[in-house]
């Protein structure tokens, strides 16, 4: 897998980590850089910590599973993918979605943003990639994308959170397609 394909995988995950970080920042009145940095530390933290777990769970069956992996790979994004482009349509607001910066709101917020992540840990353990690289590329990438989030809510509202998710949607599907495609050898 390639520097971008794995680029485009952080951004496609890491969209709902930004999304509620949008959330984050329409809360508050002006721009808190401690709020971002602490929504980006826990959403970088377990965008990256989450696909090692599913890498691992992966690799626990990857034998049994060879022949169908890349269908796997592409069932799992396609899903994701399509999960987050629906929620996003359907205009579904998370009720946790608060100001609170405590441990048990940062915690849940951070696992449910994360789940996505461990589906595709699922999928690196059905393809070729190299796991360090990736997590470290999807926990910088959350971060990023969660310190700009808190930012941007602060300054724009809610305008582009609905785009933001149906964008990450999408690069999931196009990415679990790619890797089928390759799988039968068809690019």
């Amino acid at each position: 897998m390639t520097f971008v394909e794995l680029l485009l995988i952080a951004v496609g995950v890491s969209m709902d980590a930004f999304s509620v970080s949008v959330c984050k920042g329409l809360t508050t009145r002006r721009f808190s850089m401690r709020m971002a940095l602490v929504c980006g530390l826990w959403f970088g933290t377990f965008q990256a910590l989450m696909p090692v777990i599913g890498y691992l769970l992966g690799l626990q069956f990857a034998c049994f599973i060879e022949s169908v992996d890349h269908w796997i790979a592409f069932g799992l994004l396609f899903l994701i993918g399509a999960n987050m482009i629906r929620e996003a349509v359907a205009g579904k607001e998370d009720s946790k979605q608060t100001n609170a910066l405590d441990f048990k709101t940062m915690l849940l917020l951070a696992i449910a943003t994360s789940i996505d992540a461990l589906a595709v840990g699922v999928s690196f353990a059905c393809i070729e990639v190299e796991l360090w690289a990736s997590v470290a590329i999807i926990g910088l990438t959350t971060f990023v994308f969660s310190v700009l989030g808190v930012k941007i809510g602060n300054v724009f509202g809610t305008k582009f959170k609905k785009n933001a998710e149906v964008f990450g949607g999408i690069i999931l599907i196009l990415i679990g397609l790619k890797i089928l495609l390759e799988h039968l050898g068809v690019l």
